[in-house]
């Protein structure tokens, strides 16, 4: 920004916002947003007891400087033993719990706003928080593990959105009611230091912080589900297996074996399957499998470990009637590692055999079908999909070299064709690619080649219709592509999200909102993007003040997600409000410098031509070239 000064510190950056708060607002929009007042001002005098600032407050997020990492953890601890005294006095579902993240970083200062990866980091951290909890960076754990009376447990290294290196993470453990819930106690002692920090503070306050969450239809969901109704078909939720190898370099490995099991399992009519990002939620942590059930909508819930060692593999896996709490089987394998393959089969038989669900011939094929033989070719496809996940410009490189590897190893393993062509696609919308016409191409000849292997491959239709839309502009090849990926995955989020996006763009916004809410309905946590296609049907819809509140949440969760902010953008234009949308097309230019309106796979793939002139235009008037 031209003209504007810009300078580098350190510092200690919190990061807040509220679990929950869809539900809030949806339940008692009055009652939430006066409290939104008071929870402000609470943060506000408790960051200034620790001398703090609050930097700013969208929505239902807060985010606060410290020159101290020691002042900053301190007054999140602060903050969530008030939060824990006035929600014990709360009905439970009028809680309203904070997730905090506290990050000891370098920032970016721009007329007083925080930018660079030292937020960033600790808008992941937030993230990765329990409600009520905290979680900080191994950075502000060296400075505080020593010189505050706090307890902490090392989460592992995660992999976070657009930053480079994994970042170590530990939560706090601090109890009553300071930080994560069912953490260890502190000592007495401890537990009246803190009240005595909190002398001056005024007890009692009324607090939640809460955003915008009108939903469609009478569909309204929150972030973490109160609870849901356990549908009469047989369901499962398959958790994390847990990583017992001492190595968090081998989280790939675990993740990728639920993965395998979550996507055989999803193949089946007959079977209501919790998709990934739903479960992954409970990654790392202690769960009552009875909670699970009821937030997920899931009767029955799969949970294990594994370990690697010496050429072995040992799986242990116990499946359970989660509202009962009866164990329906459990098995401990410990075989040697080229057995894997035949494990991970036996426990989904296992899984069929016992929840009784009846297979046609097609289905029976489509499940047991195993992708590889290889596993160093499995290994390089996990570490692939790692990569890929990450979605930046260099990860997206990684994942393709490492996916083609696996090729070289198994010229037959169709995720491995998937995985490259998804990363063709990837660069090529991102205009990342020196030839995007060239690396659509490529995405679309190794996602035929993955089908051609794997015909029960729901997720490589589904990107080939993305193909279809964002390269050829044909709507109708899109849909078709979507729907072959439904019929043969009908248990996969993802495609049902998909086709929401083709349907929308297509000039069909009300289909495409029924189908975004059974993308919800299969994965009731959410992935974050799917606050895109929600909103986007509202915005074809004509309904821009309602799309505005999910792109805006949809661009606070995924700041760098460029769809996001270019439809965000759009809405605000449409609802009169040009000062925001200039912000918005700021940040558009942020992410890709080379951004045009005509070149936009956003505006392009827009089927009737009255609503992409009016959507280009809406772009144009704050400035976008």
């Amino acid at each position: 920004m031209e003209g504007e000064q810009v300078q580098r510190r350190l510092a200690a950056i919190l990061a807040a916002d509220v679990a929950g708060y869809s539900r809030l607002m949806g339940e008692d929009e009055t009652s939430t947003v006066s409290a939104l007042t008071a929870g402000r001002e609470l943060f506000s005098r408790v960051v200034q007891q620790f001398h703090g600032r609050i930097v700013n407050a969208p929505g239902d997020s807060i985010l606060g400087e410290f020159g101290s990492v020691v002042d900053a953890v301190a007054c999140a601890v602060e903050i969530q033993r008030q939060l824990a005294e006035w929600n014990a006095e709360r009905p439970a579902a009028r809680r309203m719990q904070f997730r905090i993240g506290v990050n000891l970083g370098d920032v970016i200062v721009k007329v007083g706003d925080l930018y660079g990866d030292g937020v960033n980091i600790a808008a992941r951290l937030q993230a990765l928080a329990d409600p009520g909890g905290i979680c900080i960076s191994g950075n502000a754990h060296a400075e505080v593990k020593t010189k505050l009376p706090l307890q902490f447990e090392f989460q592992g290294k995660k992999l976070a959105k657009n930053i480079s290196e994994p970042v170590a993470v530990y939560r706090v453990l601090s109890k009553p009611g300071i930080a994560a819930e069912g953490g260890v106690r502190v000592k007495r002692p401890v537990a009246q230091n803190w009240r005595k920090m909190a002398l001056g503070v005024a007890m009692g306050v009324l607090l939640a912080v809460v955003a915008s969450g009108a939903w469609y239809f009478g569909f309204r969901r929150a972030t973490l589900p109160a609870g849901l109704p356990v549908p009469e078909q047989p369901s499962i939720a398959v958790l994390p297996f847990t990583n017992m190898s001492g190595d968090p370099e081998q989280e790939y490995f675990s993740d990728g074996v639920t993965d395998t099991i979550i996507t055989d399992l999803s193949k089946l009519r007959g079977l209501k399957v919790i998709a990934r990002n739903s479960v992954f939620t409970y990654k790392g942590k202690a769960v009552d499998v009875r909670e699970v059930s009821r937030n997920l909508g899931a009767r029955y819930v799969l949970e294990g470990s594994i370990q690697k060692a010496e050429g072995r593999i040992r799986i242990t896996a116990q499946l359970i009637d989660a509202p009962t709490g009866e164990h329906v089987w459990a098995d401990r394998y410990d075989q040697p590692m080229e057995d894997l393959f035949t494990i991970q089969d036996e426990i989904t038989r296992r899984i069929v055999t016992e929840l009784d669900v009846k297979l046609s011939e097609g289905e029976t094929a489509r499940v047991w079908r195993r992708g590889t033989k290889s596993l160093e070719a499995y290994d390089y496809f996990l570490r692939a999909r790692q990569a890929h996940g990450r979605q930046t410009r260099q990860d997206l490189a990684q994942a393709r070299q490492l996916a083609e590897k696996a090729i070289k190893l198994d010229p037959n393993f169709a995720m491995a064709h998937f995985m490259v062509g998804v990363a063709h696609y990837d660069e090529a919308v991102s205009a990342w690619s020196e030839d995007p016409a060239k690396s659509f191409e490529l995405a679309r000849q190794f996602l035929q080649r993955a089908i051609q292997l794997d015909e029960s491959l729901g997720i490589a239709y589904a990107m080939l219709g993305a193909v279809s839309l964002s390269y050829d502009l044909d709507h109708e090849r899109a849909i078709e592509y979507a729907r072959k990926a439904i019929s043969v995955a009908p248990g996969g989020a993802f495609e049902h999200a998909v086709l929401s996006v083709f349907l929308t763009y297509s000039g069909q916004p009300e289909e495409g909102m029924v189908a975004i809410k059974r993308a919800f309905e299969l994965s009731p946590v959410g992935e974050k993007w799917y606050y895109h296609p929600l909103g986007t049907a509202a915005l074809f819809s004509g309904r821009y003040e309602e799309a505005l509140d999910d792109l805006r949440k949809c661009a606070e969760l995924l700041p760098d997600y460029i769809w996001c902010r270019v439809n965000t953008t759009i809405a605000y234009v449409l609802t009169d409000q040009e000062d925001k949308g200039r912000s918005q097309a700021k940040e558009v230019l942020r992410i890709n410098p080379k951004f045009t309106v005509s070149a936009s796979p956003t505006v392009r793939r827009i089927k009737d031509p009255a609503v992409r002139e009016r959507f280009a235009a809406a772009l144009r008037r704050v400035g976008l070239p």
